[in-house]
């Protein structure tokens, strides 16, 4: 899991009044609720500098997810144990269907490029901040020292080794400078101040849908996502996975720190039989029954492709 050591309460006046209101209401309800999300309901979870998770809403728990796969009617069994044991068994088995019973939508601000790599999550329903109707705030993403690194050499889309501080400083001087000159030639294209008003009174803006197209991609933007508990298990097994890009991955890692208070049990399951687990090809298990019972096989031998082969041993802890 990431560290995501820039915790800021960044919301407007406007959001954390609504908040703080919606917060004091109390909704009686005779639909079954999971206690653990209930205590996170609407609050806010800073991420890198600006962004932020909340919950706004969910449907079911870990007992729908076992009312729907034995549909049954009311509660799902009297012991938990049992309950557990159904749910590891549909996990174990990629038993898909009683997981997207469960419903969560969350209220995510996030900078624009992460935002362009969690869209390709595509069975959700989103609706982002419009910057054709709103002008988008003067906010930007801008990355630790220690998060700059250089192109990876083995791995076409990663990190390779943090920059030195020097060279690090002017990249941050980079980054800084240039969203703030593109905001402003946003204000003036907009022909907007902060205030609102307008910068010339004589001449007339252009349209916010054109202003926009010369924002930064660390812009940050917000949006309502809402997914199934079963697509938001695939959206945490990529997106936390260590391989994943930083910014994305912090999202991810609170996502499922809010997925282990919502259905504890499911969440459980998922850390034993995907995110904890290895999957073995029909040929990687072959050359582990060999290994087994102890017969010499090497990569030639082996039917795996020698990128295969190294990924199983290391799999196994023989690299």
């Amino acid at each position: 899991m990431s560290k995501n050591n820039r915790k800021k309460n960044n919301i407007t006046p406007e959001q954390k009044e609504e908040i703080n209101s919606l917060r004091k209401k109390v909704n009686k309800s005779i639909r079954p609720a999971s206690s653990g999300i209930e205590k996170l309901l609407y609050k806010v979870f800073p991420i890198l500098d600006h962004g932020f998770i909340r919950v706004v809403d969910y449907m079911g728990n870990d007992q729908a997810v076992v009312q729907a796969a034995r549909v049954s009617y009311g509660k799902g069994t009297s012991r938990i144990s049992e309950d557990r044991g159904l749910i590891r068994y549909l996990m174990r088995h990629r038993h898909s269907t009683p997981f997207e019973m469960c419903e969560i939508k969350l209220h995510v601000k996030l900078p624009m490029f992460v935002a362009r790599q969690w869209i390709r999550h595509r069975t959700a329903s989103i609706n982002e901040y419009s910057a054709r109707y709103s002008v988008l705030d003067k906010e930007f993403y801008i990355p630790e020292k220690d998060n700059l690194a250089v192109q990876s050499k083995s791995n076409k889309q990663g990190r390779g080794n943090i920059i030195s501080s020097h060279d690090a400083s002017k990249v941050l001087d980079i980054l800084k400078n240039d969203a703030e000159n593109c905001y402003k030639s946003y204000e003036y294209l907009l022909n907007e101040g902060p205030d609102g008003n307008a910068i010339d009174n004589n001449r007339e803006g252009l349209a916010r849908e054109l202003a926009r197209i010369n924002l930064t991609l660390n812009t940050y933007t917000q949006w309502y996502w809402k997914t199934n508990l079963h697509n938001l298990m695939n959206f945490v097994f990529l997106r936390a996975d260590d391989h994943a890009q930083y910014e994305i991955r912090v999202y991810a890692d609170e996502i499922f720190k809010i997925m282990k208070a919502w259905v504890p049990i499911t969440a459980e399951a998922f850390e034993s039989y995907r995110a904890g687990s290895v999957e073995f090809s029909a040929e990687a298990l072959e050359v582990i029954k060999k290994l087994l019972v102890g017969k010499t096989v090497n990569q030639k031998t082996s039917g795996l492709s020698l990128r295969e082969w190294r990924e199983l041993m290391h799999s196994l802890g023989r690299d």
